[in-house]
């Protein structure tokens, strides 16, 4: 059966001295109008939509989640995400704009993920946003699934502004940035592999916890030993921020064959911890390095592994011994939503970016590409 949809008011407490905090930084804007985005989001297995004013303050956060049906395959089955997406695609965005108070009419711009991601599902979105462009004679922003997450940070951190270091971790995405401006980005590093998301989930099947990995992993770890078993911190040789994952996936399997051949119990708990522990300790190394060498005053972290109550309390631990301002987004706005997507958008739209009835689907898109 499909979850029920997490309704998310006012994402962030409501300030109404920084509500337009957002518009000021961009300072891109011909008029101090407020600027309100619908927003919709698609590109693996949530179907949401958003109201967002000003890039800051959340006017209403429908997500119509899918867990539910692919856990029953342990992962996300494309075709059936398509099909889910064009089944609650309409439904969704009309919640958003009730329960914002909203008409069509008095939206700014509607804003579309278009890239990366699954294409089929992806496209459901984009498809339903061009339509209402079209019908509605509104602009059309397309957004980059990463810059959305990395966004995420601003609608929970009224006060933060770039320039800033990023972690984004999710199922499929391990990213380190150096945020320039809104908008503008550098990758310091990336993973070789698996992404951190993905190792989670691989290594929770592995262990009999099953999909979705991640937060599984993280509840179970806390009954266990950290430092149980020793599995590998991997670098890359020619890059000191890059992040490699396969081998560490590689090396629970090793163990619990091993563990299986010799008749030795295995203790879900401790391999849960141990692994944990070890993908944590690589993020969280690499993070501050990368801090240091930027001379970053500011840190955040987004994404759905950016959740994570390991990673969390390390980062923020290390952070707060360099006298670094740690930022994180409310776990509700680390997975997939439209609200980030909105969030995002505001600074492309202030920028004076606006897309065709030709924007497309790209699965692959690369942060920092435009369509």
């Amino acid at each position: 059966m499909e979850k029920e949809n997490t309704d998310i008011e006012n994402t962030g407490k409501e300030n109404t001295d920084n509500e337009s905090a957002g518009k000021e930084d961009a300072g891109r804007e011909n008029s101090r109008k407020d600027i309100t985005i619908l927003a919709v989001e698609s590109s693996c297995d949530e179907t949401a939509a958003a109201v967002v004013r000003n890039g800051r303050e959340v006017l209403s956060n429908i997500i119509s989640s899918q867990i539910d049906l692919h856990t029953l395959y342990g992962g996300v089955v494309p075709e059936i995400a398509s099909r889910k997406h064009t089944e609650r695609i309409n439904q969704v965005i009309g919640e958003a704009l009730q329960k914002a108070g909203r008409t069509l009419g008095e939206m700014d711009a509607i804003a579309v993920t278009y890239g990366p991601g699954l294409v089929g599902a992806l496209l459901v979105g984009v498809s339903a946003a061009k339509a209402i462009s079209f019908a509605a004679g509104i602009p059309l922003v397309g957004v980059h699934h990463i810059e959305g997450h990395i966004s995420a940070n601003y609608i929970d951190n009224k006060e933060l502004k770039p320039p800033f270091v990023c972690l984004v971790v999710s199922g499929g995405h391990s990213h380190l940035v150096r945020v320039k401006d809104y908008g503008e980005y550098e990758i310091l590093g990336r993973t070789r592999d698996d992404a951190a998301g993905e190792a989670f989930d691989k290594v929770a099947r592995a262990i009999g916890l099953g999909y979705p990995g991640g937060p599984k992993i993280d509840r179970v770890a806390k009954e266990g030993d950290p430092d149980a078993i020793p599995f590998p911190r991997a670098k890359v040789a020619d890059s000191v921020y890059d992040f490699s994952f396969s081998g560490l996936k590689s090396a629970v399997l090793n163990y619990l064959n091993s563990c299986e051949m010799k008749g030795i119990a295995i203790r879900q708990a401790d391999v849960a911890a141990s692994f944990q522990k070890a993908v944590v300790d690589v993020l969280t190394e690499h993070s501050m390095q990368a801090v240091e060498e930027c001379g970053a005053k500011k840190f955040a972290i987004a994404g759905g592994v950016a959740s994570n109550t390991a990673l969390r309390a390390a980062l923020e631990k290390e952070c707060a011994a360099r006298g670094i301002a740690f930022y994180r987004p409310t776990p509700i706005l680390c997975t997939d939503n439209a609200a980030m997507i909105g969030a995002a958008a505001y600074y492309e739209f202030c920028k004076g970016v606006r897309h065709g009835y030709d924007l497309n689907a790209i699965p692959n898109l690369k942060l920092g590409e435009r369509a």
